[in-house]
């Protein structure tokens, strides 16, 4: 049976019908056309689908949209500030960490939630905060040192 429930995406509160068993991911793509929420492996292995609920990163497949009434649920759409990106996708593309761009959304939302918790984070917690997230192309390093460098812009 279908409901209608509110999502409050990137500040934007929409109202939308949907059946129970539809995850946020098919929600947020196919219902509202936040499509920078990547839908690839579907099962929660990859985190292209990566956003930030309350300032948690979660993966959107996983989470169906009637659990996320109610929070607030940010979007890469939300990210930039007009043509200004964000200092973290700035970071992306000035250190070079993007190729394919497939991985990058869930990539810089796991950096946000992270660094919005705690700017100064060392190495490792930045390897453990994006440890859901699969990239094929850059290897790591870059982003790595793009999630860095975007915290020490934050201070």
């Amino acid at each position: 049976m279908k409901r209608i429930i509110e999502l409050n995406v990137n500040g934007v509160v929409h109202e939308v019908v949907v059946e129970p068993q539809r995850t946020l991911l098919e929600v947020l793509r196919e219902t509202l056309g936040y499509t920078g929420t990547k839908k690839a492996c579907d099962s929660g292995d990859c985190g292209a689908c990566t956003v930030i609920i309350d300032g948690r990163a979660v993966l959107s497949c996983l989470t169906l949209a009637v659990e996320a009434q109610g929070k607030n649920i940010e979007t890469i759409e939300g990210m930039a500030t007009g043509d200004r990106l964000h200092p973290i996708q700035q970071a992306f593309l000035d250190k070079g960490a993007i190729q394919c761009g497939y991985c990058t959304p869930g990539l810089v939302l796991s950096a946000k939630a992270l660094l919005d918790e705690n700017p100064k984070p060392s190495r490792e917690e930045v390897k453990k905060a994006i440890g859901g997230n699969l990239c094929r192309c850059t290897g790591y390093v870059k982003i790595l040192d793009a999630i860095e460098a975007a915290g020490e812009q934050a201070n």
